[in-house]
């Protein structure tokens, strides 16, 4: 019983998930899923991304948390519109909760939404929400492990950051390893080496958002 209402809700969060992906592409507006680990750089980096994106794109950002609002704080503080979104306990965000919140930002206006995901390496990757793209940060922290320990948040992505970049030669973190691993579980994705703190690895990245942008509203 238990396995089909866990379907249930799988199937109709797909069905919303089609749904405010056909309106958001229907304004030509890129929403961009990043996931990734608590601690991972999430914040920071949409905000690195913001300052290198805005002269060519209109940016908005919805913030996931459990609770609390200290990181829309932050990018309110950028003169960007943002919109806090609690999930109260959830672990992830659900397609619906876009759906609900998406009116309370300027859609006529804009290029592109970064959601910024509930801080888990698990939940997040199960549930589509409308995106156009998904970004997975593995943070060199966290250790190499975890394309092994959590496959699908690696399958399911449409390129991998490994963050804090610059903090490599300080922790013992195998990078050949996340390398092979990654291309196993998702052949030909991108992956970046990026260092929010000191701006390397970002242009790259950036221009692979801008690109894929573009392509929205070719």
């Amino acid at each position: 019983m238990e396995i089909k209402v866990l379907h249930q809700v799988m199937d109709w969060n797909e069905d919303v998930s089609e749904e405010v992906k056909k309106e958001l592409a229907s304004r030509q507006i890129c929403m961009i899923n990043i996931m990734g680990s608590p601690g991972a750089g999430k914040t920071s980096l949409i905000t690195s991304l913001i300052s290198r994106l805005r002269p060519d794109l209109r940016i908005a950002v919805i913030e996931g948390d459990i609770a609390g609002q200290v990181d829309a704080e932050h990018i309110a503080g950028l003169e960007i519109p943002v919109v806090q979104l609690n999930t109260d306990g959830a672990c992830h965000i659900e397609a619906m909760s876009i759906q609900h919140i998406l009116p309370e930002l300027p859609l006529d206006d804009l290029d592109v939404i970064f959601v910024e995901n509930i801080g888990n390496l698990v939940c997040p990757a199960e549930f589509r929400i409308g995106e156009s793209l998904r970004i997975t940060i593995l943070s060199i922290p966290e250790g190499d492990d975890k394309v092994e320990k959590y496959p699908l948040m690696f399958t399911d992505t449409d390129c991998l950051v490994l963050n804090k970049y610059d903090m490599l030669p300080y922790f013992d973190f195998n990078e050949e390893r996340v390398r092979a691993n990654y291309e196993t579980v998702n052949p030909g994705a991108p992956l970046f080496c990026v260092s929010s703190r000191t701006g390397d690895g970002l242009e790259a990245l950036a221009g692979f958002i801008l690109e894929n942008v573009r392509k929205i509203k070719a």
